[in-house]
């Protein structure tokens, strides 16, 4: 990283380790003049702004200094959430705000085509409804519930999203949006694509547990994945596989088919989707997890019971992810998140797992429900795009094209 750069100045901005432009001074060694050239390009791209301190008593009296930030207002991100039978779109600013959104049927098995076009029609919807218009769109970040390798964007052998095996979403998402919202550089937008889970982690641990240095989020709806986030980064593993316990194998259960074609896998028999199934046949029909969420939210007694005991396979297999991981918080989501499914998990967790590595875990629930895949989506897109190297680059291409 280039110390003098503009865009390491941003990243002093942001993080708040540098807010004036003394601190600036000081944290990076430069000139007045050469960190008065750097914010200029700042202040030129919209990026930083000027705002007054709070007044403050001081003994050698005089103005207090003014005070640098990030202007989160300058651009805005589209973001998606894609589950197996609908999908939350939304535009937010830079800090995350949701300034609108649109949620609707959406059948990822019917291939990504016919998703990525739904997408791009809602995006140019809710850009009419907000007014900033295609010019203030900085990128665009999707949220899939499969593997995917981040730096290709694609989609690897996902389970739960036929058609979809190393589909190059990228240009996909491209051309839906050109077609659909246009505007200068509607072909070329940033598009950024993660795991569900690992964005829903993502966000969750920036909003409520941004001190805690290793978090671990589970997610249990139509499929189960799991997001961790190691001082404040996605831990992907080597090639994005990582945190599909879903297909953890149960020796209990050797007869219970998945829809990855194996048997014995905890999401067959765990699930939303294998509740749901479960549910059916006790005479009380359910199509999907969120079917099941919402016999739980009457306290259907069959569904209560499934629950707990899906809670307990769930706890039987966090046991090791947690011995292994060692994190400080714990994190339920999804359809089944509820009193009967956190008590089996803790159940079975704190029975199995030793003392030492669940003496101070916090076991929680999802603090931003809904939203926590788009607040993902979104924050992934800022980081990518504000980061140092990345903010210089595009600086750069900015004044060449004036």
């Amino acid at each position: 990283m280039n110390q003098a750069s503009a865009g390491h100045l941003l990243s002093l901005i942001r993080s708040g380790q540098a807010t004036t432009r003394g601190e600036l001074q000081r944290v990076t060694g430069l000139s007045r003049s050469t960190v008065g050239h750097r914010l200029d390009q700042l202040f030129t791209a919209g990026w930083v702004r000027e705002t007054a301190s709070e007044p403050v008593e001081s003994s050698s009296g005089g103005r207090p200094p003014v005070r640098l930030e990030f202007d989160a207002s300058h651009a805005v991100v589209l973001a998606a959430d894609l589950e197996t039978r609908h999908a939350r779109a939304a535009v937010l600013d830079l800090d995350g705000t949701v300034l609108a959104e649109h949620t609707g049927s959406l059948l990822i098995n019917q291939g990504p085509d016919q998703a990525l076009d739904r997408l791009a029609q809602w995006f140019a919807l809710l850009l009419e409804k907000t007014g900033p218009g295609a010019g203030a769109v900085c990128g665009i970040g999707l949220s899939v519930p499969g593997p995917v390798d981040a730096p290709s964007a694609l989609v690897v052998q996902p389970p739960m999203m036929p058609g979809w095996d190393r589909y190059p979403i990228r240009d996909g998402m491209r051309r839906a949006y050109a077609a659909h919202v246009g505007g200068p550089g509607a072909a070329g937008v940033p598009v950024l694509v993660e795991n569900d889970a690992n964005l829903m982690a993502y966000a969750e641990q920036r909003a409520g547990f941004s001190d805690c240095p290793a978090f671990l989020l589970v997610k249990v709806s139509t499929g189960i994945g799991a997001g961790v986030v190691v001082n404040g980064e996605m831990y992907r593993g080597f090639d994005g596989a990582a945190g599909d316990i879903g297909h953890v194998r149960l020796s209990e259960h050797p007869h219970a088919l998945c829809r990855c074609g194996s048997y014995g896998c905890l999401a067959a028999v765990a699930s939303g989707r294998a509740l749901a199934e479960q549910l059916t046949a006790a005479g009380v029909p359910t199509a999907s997890g969120s079917g099941v969420r919402d016999q739980l939210s009457i306290g259907q007694p069959d569904a209560v019971r499934l629950a707990r005991e899906a809670g307990r396979l769930v706890g039987g297999v966090l046991a090791t992810v947690v011995t292994l991981l060692n994190p400080g918080v714990l994190m339920i989501a999804g359809d089944l998140t509820g009193p009967p499914f956190l008590t089996g998990v803790r159940e079975l967790l704190y029975q199995r797992a030793m003392p030492r590595t669940t003496a101070y875990l916090q076991v929680v629930t999802s603090r931003l429900g809904d939203h926590a895949g788009v607040r993902g989506a979104a924050a992934m897109v800022v980081e990518s795009l504000y980061a140092p190297d990345r903010a210089d680059a595009r600086l750069a291409t900015a004044v060449r094209a004036a």
